[in-house]
């Protein structure tokens, strides 16, 4: 062949020269750009250097002699372009690629097949040197597969794949070219070891697979993949994954204490593997744990506070990094934890639930502490959009946290903020509709809606709370003003049911699917018992008779409301219907436990209370003394 036909050994020379020097740019910038984080720009550029001398080199007809420089540039420009996310760009070179190589070695292949094409280039890339760069390639065609999701295809091809890692992790077609210490000027430069980025794919693929797998409900087959993997020479984030899935796999199979140990594992290996202390948060949660729960969750917070980092484990990696290959919607909800201010506020409920009040509040200041600051936190991991409460309900759910750490003052500065946040915004009547939930209101302004019942609730909750606040003061006539003010709030709310006009709602109207009128009953039903409670204190008897009764009858199962009533009954001399009161509340099935209910709807644990062990006792007083009074519990009825 004419030597016109072939690029000079010059010619060569100054393109593995180009190559080199566009290489070792990168290397330079790359290392500068892990401290500031801003590396797209480089590998921009650097993809449009490699492509502009890729054209060059293809500029003449193919040749075995430049074949390795060829494919050497493709590698580096694909590697450029798989980085930066444009696979559609990268595979076009790696398909013109092959062409090239069965041009050079006239072998068979069916365009239409795409596997078929790399399976024919494999047979016929006679040389060593040849079959290295097409092995290489091959690798990044694994990526292109891996990052855009098409496992199937990875299966379908899984023989040759693991061909390839074994091939170049013997060091059979391997690549030397990237170490520093074996560069020369007249070998073409790699911008990623192709045997390191094979074991990075093949541990990337069992994860994938597997988390493919486990969302199928395939938890065994996925589980025996992961177990393989995690004995592969891998980053230590990467093998942190494989533990975590694994116990993933074992929660599912209903195996909790050892899925246990597989997150312990997961942290381990990687201590910012902050998914596998969420998912042992949860396993506890499920058993029941509340102490090791809270401990998690503690853990949690602070892991998810802490800086961004670079992973030193892994050189190199934001070129082909793990969350640009492994990006599966089933990998992702299985590494999604929740924002930090989300486990924050999961951490100060919990506590506050639990007994751990001091700690609660802490935590809930911390909370409304970082919602007011510019300087949100921020996380490097999958994070999962779990919106927080609105700012309101977070208000009051502190306040009530306050008042049972015994600082009434600070709660009722809380309560004030949202009460002059919504009282302006408040219509003067809601109209709750049965079918659809749908709202209609007269109002003086604001939002339409759901907004406008939420708010009266919120306003409702607050004055509640004051009124708690005052009963813990013993300021009983500021406590019966904050309790009227909540009631006066509530009666605005009516409930239309099909075929009737609007009314008041009432217990029997309440359906546990209407969040909302439940809310307004428990509130409603607190604060008459608050009110009644207060007016025992400065002994008025009918009044207090009358709220507590109204209040039973808005909620029934109020505990507080049904021992005073017993209490103000026996003042009033009627001890037998005040006993049959008190064992009738003491026989109250709860329906819905307290626990599920924001703390602000519970019932208050400060300001008067009655000791249960002292109402019994007079009861089998009352027993001794009148024994034809013994009748069975529910023969006295309470008349509201």
């Amino acid at each position: 062949m004419s030597s016109k036909m072939h690029p000079t050994s010059s010619l060569l020379d100054g393109w593995i020269q180009e190559n080199n020097e566009l290489v070792n740019t990168l290397r330079k910038e790359r290392g500068e750009d892990v401290l500031t984080g801003d590396h797209n720009k480089t590998h921009l550029r650097c993809s449009s250097e490699f492509d502009k001398l890729l054209r060059k080199i293809q500029g003449i007809p193919p040749c075995a002699d430049h074949t390795q420089l060829e494919l050497t540039v493709v590698y580096n420009a694909c590697v450029c372009s798989t980085s930066q996310s444009c696979f559609s760009e990268a595979e076009l070179l790696l398909v013109q690629a092959t062409e090239r190589v069965l041009q050079v070695t006239e072998g068979d292949h069916d365009a239409s097949d795409h596997l078929g094409l790399w399976k024919s280039i494999l047979k016929s890339a006679g040389s060593i040197a040849l079959k290295s760069c097409v092995l290489h390639l091959l690798c990044l065609q694994w990526a292109i597969w891996l990052a855009t999701c098409q496992l199937k295809t990875i299966n379908e091809f899984k023989d040759e794949l693991s061909s390839v890692v074994e091939t170049l992790c013997a060091g059979v077609g391997g690549d030397r070219r990237s170490d520093t210490g074996r560069e020369s000027s007249d070998t073409p430069l790699l911008l990623m070891d192709p045997r390191q980025l094979s074991e990075l794919l093949q541990i990337c693929t069992f994860i994938a697979q597997g988390a493919e797998r486990l969302s199928e409900g395939q938890s065994t087959e996925a589980l025996t993949g992961l177990q393989t993997a995690s004995f592969l020479p891998a980053p230590r984030t990467l093998v942190a994954y494989t533990h975590l899935l694994s116990g993933s796999c074992l929660a599912h199979m209903a195996r909790p204490q050892m899925a246990l140990q597989c997150f312990r594992k997961a942290l381990e290996t990687d201590s910012r593997c902050v998914s596998a202390l969420y998912q042992s948060m949860l396993i506890y949660r499920q058993l029941g744990n509340t102490q090791a729960e809270i401990q998690a969750l503690h853990l949690l917070h602070s892991t998810l506070m802490l800086p961004c980092t670079i992973d030193p484990a892994l050189p190199g990696a934001y070129l082909l990094s793990p969350s640009l290959l492994l990006c599966s919607q089933s990998l992702n909800s299985l590494l999604s934890v929740p924002s930090a201010l989300s486990v924050l506020h999961s951490l100060a409920l919990k506590c506050v639930i639990h007994g751990r009040v001091s700690e609660g509040v802490e935590n809930y200041l911390d909370l409304l502490f970082a919602l007011h600051s510019e300087n949100q936190p921020t996380s490097q991991v999958h994070v999962e959009v779990l919106p927080l409460p609105r700012l309101p309900k977070l208000y009051l759910e502190a306040g009530s946290a306050l008042l049972m750490a015994l600082r009434p003052s600070d709660c009722m500065a809380l309560c004030d903020e949202v009460i002059s946040s919504t009282l302006e915004l408040l219509p003067e009547k809601v109209v709750l509709e049965e079918q659809e939930q749908k709202y209609d209101a007269e109002t003086r302004g604001g939002p339409e809606g759901e907004d406008r019942v939420e708010m009266m609730l919120w306003a409702g909750a607050a004055y509640l709370l004051q009124g708690h606040c005052y009963t813990h003061l013993k300021d009983w006539k500021q406590a019966v003003t904050h309790y009227t003010r909540c009631i006066n709030l509530l009666m605005r709310v009516r409930f239309k049911q099909s075929g009737f006009p609007p009314q008041i709602p009432s217990a029997d109207m309440v359906c546990k699917q209407r969040t909302d009128l439940c809310t307004l009953q428990r509130l409603k039903g607190l604060s008459i018992a608050g009110r009644g409670i207060s007016f025992t204190q400065t002994d008025q008897l009918k009044e207090a008779l009358r709220d507590l009764q109204l209040s039973l009858q808005a909620l029934p199962e109020c505990m507080s409301a049904g021992l005073w009533c017993g209490e103000v009954l026996w003042r009033l001399g009627r001890r037998s219907e005040a006993a049959a009161c008190w064992e009738k509340t003491w026989s109250q099935t709860t329906l819905s436990s307290e626990t599920c209910l924001s703390v602000y709807l519970q019932e208050p644990q400060t300001g008067p209370l009655l000791d249960s062990t002292k109402l019994r006792c007079r009861i089998q007083e009352l027993g001794l003394t009148l024994p034809a009074n013994r009748k069975t519990k529910g023969e006295y009825p309470i008349t509201y």
